[in-house]
């Protein structure tokens, strides 16, 4: 917590034309850099063109930059000089020269009409003027050249209007008087959400799906006898507008913005005016009851009841806070920010790996409410040296800081480097909810261990805490300890680096809390472009070191969701009905979607087919088409799917459901059952299409593979060239078209699991099956050689593996193995 006291101002420093600035920072703000501003209502002359002969300057002018005063200098000497030069010239044809009666002087004299090769086409200058010019024309040239520079050379000598407190005062800038009757904003509606209360029209269409920032101009409040009722702002103040102004989200263009940013600061309630805030932020000249409007604040509240919210009227504009609990939080509107610790500007930690630590737990906050710190100290009565609990120091020499001194008993700890002494450390509520602690303890590595009920933990709605935090309920605070010993070791360690990565990308600075927050409030208005879960919370080693799934699915959907079998059927009602019937036992079925491909019959009455346990749905088609097959269904609401023949009654449950758990380890694969091997023909030079049985497999066919539902939709839409409309016009190939999309997007190899090889159905004639045509597989090569045509590569990986349960051939009883009824060809 930080109370930052008003400094005195110095005396100003006066510039000739220009305002004076003083020393605005507080404490924290000592050596702020003096430097003397133009005021706010002065207006720029209008300049012409630089280089144009017309163009007006006025020598004193205290409006020219100093680049334009290095022009104008140029341009006037030049002007000067060619007058001089021409006056030269003038005279000497005027005045011929005057020989001198020495011969030599005679020859001198000629020289300047003749010369040995005949006239002089110019006039002969004078020793004294030919290096005037000489001079003059050198100066010149190195001062075009220095302007060149300055022009293009990239710098950051003039900056616009970025917004910056050092080169503000508060003597420089507009006095605001508050009548004692000014407007007061309502009180912050606990109804406003994104969609209620916030304007998103003001924002706009921007190519780089950036919202435009603005930050008001600072003034100085004073109340009807002139005495100030705003505080100087403070040094964290201070630092989080110079972030905002430095980043790609700041506009000097108030009718470009988005967002609005008050100067007025509010971090701290205990040094505002509360009623004359208020009227302050009413004042604003885009207002509007507080719309699109952002307030930070970090340490809200004040005593006897200390809210957990901004107690300054706001009405609707959002607030970023440091202390939040549920029942002020405004879900998807409000941002909880942290409370950010000087400490860590302050300190540098020594690098310290994830791993066991001397003490398990530790609590190092002073000032916890008796009842905490009896519950604390009875955990450390019970487990001994594992826990430690810390308090302030009382017997400190003097002109030590007791913020950075911690005491057991009579022992001293320096804080915060105690806290990389312990694995877990406790975060424990104060007055207010948020607590600068936090920061220090994942500074320090140590995994945080927060007791503080209906907290809104900082971020909550990007970062995932469960990685990097344990959240104890106050109630259970005495059973902490076996709670955190029930965490495994690896977890731990897993813990531990990702608390100290949230520190050094969110915590760390001023910066980082108001960039993540600006971010946060982006990604609500251009939900397209919003920074995903994996790079909201993976440090840079885990996002550029792991493997990443291409079509950024989970790389384990959940088993729970289970998969959605969808059987392609044409007229084969008896073999379809046994099709059924056997899918529908496998565990993991969720639903079963027929789809009927035959427009001149209608499938059967509802109470002829089999009575199973999963939701059944028959859906029409318009057209027979083999796409059909593959068409993205609403009724698909599960992740995987297992495409199905209406003839491939062999499959057991067993095979099934093992092939369901080899997909959910490799959902972006084609997971099948029969395979296929593509090999190059050298006599024909050209693809061939191959279905025996081989040491190697490169596609597994969709009459009985699993797949991600995503390829329903890429199959359907985004199937390069003429491939879909050529499938559909041959009625064959939408299996290999589906590989050769499958593989061309992934770049990976397609699994075949267990080792069956026969899929004929035995009952099943001639004139039952599209397969069993003699020109079927003559089709299937040239297919290949159609798809490798219109892809431009040939994108299908041959492998030599299968993937089969781990006790398949293993001489155990067959209740041990998971997956009994696997192994016939």
């Amino acid at each position: 917590m930080f109370t930052l006291p008003e400094k005195e101002s110095r005396a100003p420093t006066t510039c000739p034309g220009s305002a004076s600035i003083q020393d605005l920072g507080s404490s924290y703000g000592d050596g702020l850099e003096e430097e003397c501003s133009r005021k706010p209502d002065q207006k720029l002359l209008e300049l012409y063109g630089v280089g144009d002969p017309i163009a007006m300057f006025f020598s004193d002018s205290s409006y020219l930059s100093s680049r334009g005063r290095i022009i104008k200098w140029f341009w006037d000497s030049a002007e000067e000089g060619y007058r001089t030069y021409h006056m030269d010239e003038y005279d000497e044809d005027k005045n011929p020269c005057e020989c001198e009666e020495e011969a030599v002087g005679v020859i001198m004299c000629a020289s300047v009409k003749y010369n040995i090769r005949g006239p002089a086409l110019i006039p002969r200058m004078k020793t004294k003027h030919r290096i005037y010019y000489i001079t003059l024309f050198s100066v010149v040239l190195l001062g075009l050249i220095a302007t060149g520079m300055f022009q293009f050379w990239p710098h950051s000598i003039e900056s616009s209007n970025d917004w910056n407190v050092e080169k503000h005062s508060i003597r420089d800038v507009p006095v605001v008087r508050l009548p004692a009757d000014s407007p007061i904003p309502e009180r912050g509606d606990l109804s406003c959400r994104m969609h209620t209360c916030f304007d998103v029209y003001r924002c706009g269409f921007n190519p780089k799906n950036k919202i435009k920032v603005y930050i008001y101009s600072l003034k100085k409040y004073v109340d009807d006898f002139g005495v100030p009722v705003s505080n100087t702002i403070s040094r964290e103040y201070n630092e989080l507008l110079t972030a905002i102004s430095d980043s790609d989200y700041y506009t000097d263009d108030i009718n470009r913005a988005c967002l609005f940013v008050p100067s007025i600061d509010v971090l701290n309630q205990n040094t505002l005016h509360i009623k004359e805030t208020a009227q302050a932020l009413a004042q604003l000249s885009r207002w509007d009851r507080g719309t699109n409007h952002l307030l930070f604040n970090m340490l809200p509240g004040g005593p006897p009841d200390y809210n957990t919210a901004l107690d300054v009227p706001r009405d609707r504009a959002l607030l970023a806070g440091g202390g939040f609990s549920t029942w002020t939080y405004r879900q998807g509107y409000d941002v909880s920010i942290p409370v950010y610790s000087p400490l860590s500007a302050e300190v540098d930690l020594p690098e310290k790996g994830p791993g066991s630590r001397r003490y398990f737990l530790l609590s190092s906050q002073m000032a916890l409410h008796p009842e905490y710190r009896e519950d604390l100290e009875a955990l450390q009565a019970k487990h001994g040296e594992s826990v430690l609990v810390l308090d302030k120091c009382t017997n400190l020499s003097e002109g030590v800081l007791s913020v950075r001194k911690r005491c057991h008993k009579h022992q001293v700890f320096d804080y915060p480097q105690v806290l990389q002494e312990a694995t877990f450390c406790v975060v424990l509520r104060g007055a207010r909810l948020g607590q600068a602690a936090l920061s220090d303890v994942l500074q320090a590595g140590c995994v945080p261990v927060i007791i503080a009920d209906s907290y809104i933990l900082p971020f909550s709605e990007v970062l995932d805490w469960k990685r990097a935090s344990v959240v104890v309920p106050e109630e259970k605070m005495s059973d902490a300890y076996s709670i955190l010993q029930s965490i495994p070791q690896r977890q731990i360690e897993e813990m531990q680096r990702q608390a100290q990565w949230f520190w050094e990308a969110y915590f760390q600075s001023i910066k980082a809390i108001a960039l993540a927050t600006l971010q946060i409030i982006n990604d609500r208005i251009y939900p397209y472009a919003a920074i995903s879960y994996e790079e909201w919370n993976d440090p840079p080693a885990v996002k550029w070191g792991s493997v990443s799934n291409p079509l950024f699915l989970p790389l384990i959907p959940p088993q729970s969701q289970g998969f959605t079998a969808i059987v392609l059927t044409y007229d084969r009602v008896e073999s379809l009905f046994r099709v059924i019937t056997e899918v529908s036992k496998v565990p993991s079925l969720s639903k079963l979607l027929v789809v009927w491909n035959n427009q001149n019959k209608n499938p059967p009455e509802d109470s002829l087919w089999p009575k199973i346990r999963v939701p059944l749905k028959v859906v029409r088609t318009a057209e027979n088409k083999l796409s059909n097959r593959f068409f993205p269904y609403d009724e698909i609401e599960t992740e995987a799917v297992l495409a199905i023949d209406d003839d491939i009654i062999m499959l057991t449950s067993d095979e099934l459901q093992f092939g369901y758990e080899v997909w959910r380890e490799f959902p972006d694969r084609l997971v099948g059952y029969p395979g296929r091997l593509h090999l190059w023909d050298h006599e024909m030079s050209k693809w061939k299409y191959e279905s025996e049985w081989t040491n190697e497999v490169s596609m597994v066919l969709t009459g009985a593979a699993f797949y991600h539902k995503y390829f329903n939709y890429l199959y359907t839409y985004k199937m390069p060239g003429d491939i879909k409309n050529w499938v559909d016009a041959h009625m064959n190939c939408e299996d290999i078209a589906m590989n050769f999309l499958v593989a061309n997007i992934t770049g990976k190899a397609v699994i075949k699991v267990t080792p069956r090889k026969k899929f004929k159905c035995p009952e099943c004639t001639a004139i039952d099956g599209l397969s069993l045509d003699q020109t079927h597989m003559v089709e299937r090569s040239e297919c290949i050689n159609k798809f490798a045509s219109v892809f431009g590569t040939m994108p299908l990986k041959v492998v030599e593996h299968r993937a089969d349960p781990v006790l398949y051939k293993d001489d155990f009883p067959e209740k041990l193995k998971s997956f009994p009824n696997i192994g016939s060809l």
